[in-house]
């Protein structure tokens, strides 16, 4: 029997090349429980982190076509409901191209495991190391012709070459190096003074904070 992980995994698998075909980058998928039922909610940017924003028919665009494919495909073996939206003002951070995206914004992230005796980290986004190439699946084209094959395809942190890591620098002036593969979760903090002076011009990550309509399947 498939977990909710190897679902998710399989969604990811589906949902990610048809965005990226269609000019968005996946940002984020969840597989969750909720007390409507099973939701599958996607998060949506435009490729490459360009602007211009995500609206409401582009959540519909990709909500019509991404419910298509899931149709066909079938990896859900009962009724859930499909969400699309843009990350929103706290968007996800998943990748080390998300955070290198927003190097100098304040983050929160939750690690898979204690690293010195904690598991949640809030601070400034300082550094993503290695900085000479990026994620290789993404859609963005950082990545030179002779940057490692398995590199960033086995993300992590600490001294290892070719690993991913983030360094995080907390409110006590500490730093923290976090392999990037013992994130759990990994949120922006909105800066709303910032945020107040684009107001009327839409939050960061998209004008579609709702999303398409809940579509049932």
């Amino acid at each position: 029997m498939k977990t909710p992980d190897d679902i998710r995994d399989e969604l990811f698998a589906i949902a990610e090349p048809l965005c990226n075909e269609e000019g968005y980058e996946l940002v984020d998928i969840r597989y969750l429980r909720e007390q409507s039922g099973w939701v599958v909610r996607a998060f949506i940017d435009r490729l490459g982190g360009r602007s211009g924003g995500i609206s409401f028919a582009d959540c519909e665009r990709i909500s019509r076509e991404l419910s298509a494919v899931l149709d066909v495909e079938d990896p859900i073996p009962h009724a859930y409901n499909l969400e699309v939206s843009s990350p929103g003002v706290d968007r996800p951070l998943r990748t080390a191209s998300h955070f290198r995206r927003f190097v100098g914004h304040t983050a929160r992230v939750l690690l898979t495991e204690a690293q010195d005796g904690r598991k949640r980290f809030k601070g400034r986004i300082e550094a993503v190391a290695p900085e000479a190439y990026d994620d290789a699946d993404d859609g963005d084209d950082d990545a030179p012709d002779d940057a490692p094959e398995d590199a960033e395809r086995d993300p992590g942190g600490g001294s290892a070459p070719g690993e991913a890591a983030v360094t995080i620098r907390v409110d006590d002036g500490q730093s923290f190096s976090l392999r990037i593969a013992d994130i759990a979760s990994a949120k922006l903090v909105p800066d709303w003074d910032a945020l107040e002076h684009h107001a009327g011009g839409g939050p960061e990550g998209g004008d579609a904070e709702n999303g398409a309509p809940p579509g049932a399947a």
